[in-house]
């Protein structure tokens, strides 16, 4: 049994109080659901500027389904949802009122959002964040967890990336996620508080977003591509990611929240598969896997347009510290999550025409 196995298992047996923020989003959601089914008793924090309700529905559905399986108790946990905005303090105080873990999802996203409005990515992703930890300070909240990002490596060349070694932001977002970073160090040295930074690497799955104009380019591509609508690949193509599926994500916030390794507890660890795919490559995946159900895909090519500005060009994690430290090891590798990703976007796509 390995050790999410193992604390999995623990949690299902002892029940705590974990508050999710960003809970209606892509990520919170999920976190919402897993610890529903691991009977936990959750509050869910969102202000639903960027997360949508139906997604704590489907998130309760999708765990009252896992509780189903014979292996696990045939109950959920309770889930408490909060409508409230991060950057107000008196929210977070109420929050994180008899909480045990943290898990910090909650941000204004996206590097071009950034640049186009910096204020309001400083305010959410520096105020806000400042604001929980205190409050989870002050609450006594046994670990805060929180969701970092792989641009705080900025333009450091080197490949694959060590967390020790950061390059200079390229990006206000970026900015403010190194500013997190900064923030926990320092609430762990004078407050001793206990925290975890997760620098998620393109996180993709189930009911990501794919419409706005910052959406992540999975979902958008395949919203596209189902919908015979244009794709565009900014640059040549050659530009690639560490794409990680959200089983991964999960997994790393319940050891990050759990483990008992005072070495692995005030640190700061790459969420990732550990492998690097070029978007003509993501591109070819996902036409391949859209073949077999849509006929206009034959003939389906992408268009090119010019760089982005605040985007690097390749990104690659190094995994190591989290797999010695957290004991993390990935479920899928990009290729295990986009098939299983595919069916689930060509069932839940909104069509002008029946796929099947």
């Amino acid at each position: 049994m390995n050790q999410f196995s193992m604390a999995s298992k623990k949690l299902r047996a002892e029940r705590s109080v974990w508050l999710v923020t960003g809970a209606a989003g892509f990520i919170g959601s999920h976190l919402v659901e897993n610890l529903l089914a691991l009977n936990q008793t959750v509050i869910g924090l969102d202000n639903l500027s960027t997360g949508h309700s139906e997604n704590i529905d489907l998130a309760k559905q999708a765990a009252l389904t896992r509780s189903q399986d014979a292996n696990v108790p045939p109950h959920t946990g309770s889930l408490t949802f909060i409508n409230g905005d991060i950057c107000d303090l008196n929210t977070c105080i109420a929050a994180c009122k008899n909480v045990d873990y943290v898990l910090h999802q909650a941000a204004l996203g996206s590097v071009p959002r950034s640049i186009e409005d910096p204020i309001a990515t400083n305010l959410s992703n520096v105020t806000g964040f400042l604001n929980l930890l205190t409050t989870s300070k002050d609450a006594g909240v046994k670990r805060f967890v929180y969701a970092a990002s792989s641009s705080t490596y900025g333009n450091h060349p080197g490949l694959p990336k060590v967390e020790d070694i950061i390059g200079a932001p390229m990006s206000p977002y970026a900015v403010t996620k190194l500013v997190n970073e900064l923030y926990a160090d320092v609430f762990g040295q004078i407050y001793t508080t206990e925290s975890v930074g997760l620098r998620y690497f393109n996180v993709f799955g189930q009911r990501q977003d794919p419409s706005g104009a910052y959406a992540a380019v999975i979902p958008k591509w395949l919203n596209a591509m189902i919908n015979n609508e244009p794709i565009f690949i900014n640059g040549d193509g050659d530009t690639s990611r560490d794409f990680c599926f959200i089983d991964n994500v999960v997994q790393a916030n319940i050891l990050a929240a759990t483990t008992t390794n005072e070495a692995a507890v005030n640190q700061v660890y790459n969420v990732a598969a550990g492998d690097r795919i070029s978007l003509m490559q993501l591109f070819s995946t996902l036409k391949r896997l859209l073949c077999a159900h849509l006929p206009h895909m034959y003939d389906f090519e992408p268009n090119f347009r010019e760089f982005r500005t605040g985007d690097v060009r390749h990104s690659q994690a190094d995994i190591s510290k989290a797999s010695r430290l957290l004991h993390y090891e990935p479920t899928h590798d990009f290729y295990r999550g986009i098939s299983e990703l595919v069916p689930w976007y060509l069932n839940n796509t909104k069509t002008s025409d029946t796929i099947f």
